[in-house]
């Protein structure tokens, strides 16, 4: 919730100032994290010279989220593929990790605390720097090659029961659904998954606790990545997998980045009042994501975004090649600048801006009341 406020539907937030979270001026007495101090949460519009506000002018949060405070960085998060541990079992390759859910208060946009769920990784970067289990929204993502045997044990350090449901294909008893097989973790209690990663694609994982609306929206939910094992493909796709693979990108030049497309109803209304990439309003517009000119781009994107039935993405002034759902090799759509995906739909982007001359170059949902609330990003392009 927004300190000092109390409650503000999503319509409030659009008409106060007239450009959504840019234009919120008039809460005075809120407070930063960790400060004393009143702020002013979001930019004004400009005045005019009749002493009126004009409804246009710049977007964009007034202040910093305190991403120490949350645990977690957006950018960070952008790049941040956990792969586990790896160990050999019988001859095959076995992936393991471990899985808090927690629940803590984030940041979600300066001045404004949203009570979260979370999942968190032992073998995450913010875990890793932390050196504890460190929570996130999205959660973490989790990285895998075609054909590994994966086993994630989970232990719910939250109060409320919890589950895992992957997107993929795995027995029933591996479902994380209430009900079949182990079902509902309890407080204090842990289970673990374990199944086969296939097949390839940009995939998802989430809570699958009931009311679902709830546990889902309240951040519990990332991105589950599997490679394609090129020793499965011969010829063309062969080299297509390898390409897509981990253990081959780097050597490749090609810069990956994962986006979670999310949202947050902060007033529990059964509306969203904010909306992200990463889940930090205007996160990449305030700190553009910088990629180089000569590289190509790989942008594995997912929307959980709950309470609307789509979301968008649309990159200015460029194309990219998009494969629904990553499962693959072959783009599913070729030469467009905007995609739509329903809720749990997902998919990778390719594009690259070697033709293009160094600058900032936007990117943002195409839905404009997303855009007012905080889904506005921008690439830098450098040499």
């Amino acid at each position: 919730m927004v300190k000092g406020s109390k409650g503000l539907s999503r319509r409030s937030f659009l008409k106060v100032g007239g450009l959504g979270l840019a234009g919120i001026a008039s809460w005075r007495g809120l407070s930063a994290v960790g400060q004393n101090q009143p702020v002013q949460a979001f930019a004004a519009p400009p005045a005019q010279e009749n002493g009126h506000h004009n409804e246009h002018g710049q977007m964009g949060a007034v202040g910093q989220v305190n991403h120490e405070f949350n645990g977690f960085h957006p950018t960070e998060i952008l790049y941040d593929f956990d792969y586990g541990e790896v160990k050999v079992e019988n001859g095959r390759t076995v992936r393991e990790w471990t899985i808090l859910a927690l629940d803590r208060e984030i940041e979600i946009a300066p001045g404004i605390l949203f009570p979260g769920w979370l999942y968190g990784s032992a073998t995450s970067a913010a875990s890793r720097r932390a050196g504890y289990t460190v929570g996130q929204v999205p959660g973490p993502t989790l990285r895998c090659v075609e054909g590994e045997l994966l086993r994630i044990h989970f232990i719910n350090a939250s109060t409320h029961p919890h589950t895992i449901h992957f997107h993929g294909i795995h027995s029933a008893r591996m479902d994380g659904v209430p009900g079949v097989g182990r079902g509902m973790i309890s407080n204090g209690e842990r289970f673990t998954y374990e199944f086969e990663a296939r097949p390839f694609g940009c995939h998802l994982y989430h809570c699958h606790a009931i009311p679902l609306k709830r546990h889902i929206h309240k951040g519990l939910y990332g991105a589950f990545i599997i490679d394609p094992d090129p020793e499965k493909y011969s010829g063309e796709e062969r080299e297509a997998a390898r390409r897509r693979n981990h253990q081959y990108v780097t050597a490749e030049g090609i810069n990956e980045m994962v986006i979670v497309m999310n949202a947050f109803d902060t007033n529990f209304d059964g509306e969203n009042e904010v909306y992200a990439a990463n889940s930090i309003a205007f996160a990449y517009m305030n700190d553009p994501i910088q990629i180089r000119r000569d590289q190509l781009q790989r942008l594995y994107l997912v929307n959980i975004t709950e309470f609307d039935p789509i979301n968008s993405i649309h990159i200015h002034a460029n194309f990219f090649d998009y494969y629904d759902h990553g499962t693959t090799l072959e783009p599913t759509l070729k030469t467009v600048d905007t995609i739509m995906q329903c809720q749990a739909q997902r998919g990778i982007l390719e594009f690259s801006f070697a033709d293009f001359e160094p600058g900032l170059y936007m990117f943002h949902a195409h839905q404009t009341e997303f855009v007012e609330l905080g889904w506005m990003s921008f690439f830098e392009v450098v040499e």
